[in-house]
């Protein structure tokens, strides 16, 4: 199944939380994997907050770096184009969802996604409002 993964499911692949189990299985599951270019960075993001606060040593950070990078290797990374601005500005329209969120949605629909994964419940419910299936993790 072609998964799109946004930032705040994708993290839980690196980070033992609620709904690990789940992303876990629904990477494994995957036949084609895409997230939006804005993924990477979030995701690097959230790690470095999580050294900050020593939730996370350096070196944890660093495997669980070179880990998302060997794993997103093969995934399609989508990338803004006038089309994933229009589909992010028809979503922002027509739901309360902040501007990262949309964008992810958009990216999702511009790769044609089967499968739409969020641990987000307002970006899930703009993702069904645009008619992608979606799973809340």
């Amino acid at each position: 199944m072609k998964t799109f993964f946004d930032s705040s499911a994708f993290v839980k692949r690196y980070i033992e939380e609620t709904g690990s189990q789940d992303v876990e299985a629904l990477y494994m599951a995957a036949t084609e994997l895409a997230v939006s270019v804005v993924c990477i960075p979030e995701v690097i993001s959230a790690l470095n907050r999580r050294v900050r606060e020593r939730d996370l040593s350096r070196r944890q950070y660093e495997t669980v770096k070179d880990n998302m990078f060997e794993d997103v290797r093969d995934a399609e990374i989508v990338s803004l184009t006038p089309e994933v601005i229009a589909t992010c500005t028809s979503i922002l329209e027509a739901s309360p969802v902040r501007a990262m969120d949309a964008l992810h949605v958009a990216c999702a629909i511009q790769w044609g996604a089967e499968l739409f994964v969020s641990a987000d419940e307002r970006q899930v419910s703009a993702a069904r409002k645009a008619r992608l299936r979606t799973r809340l993790v």
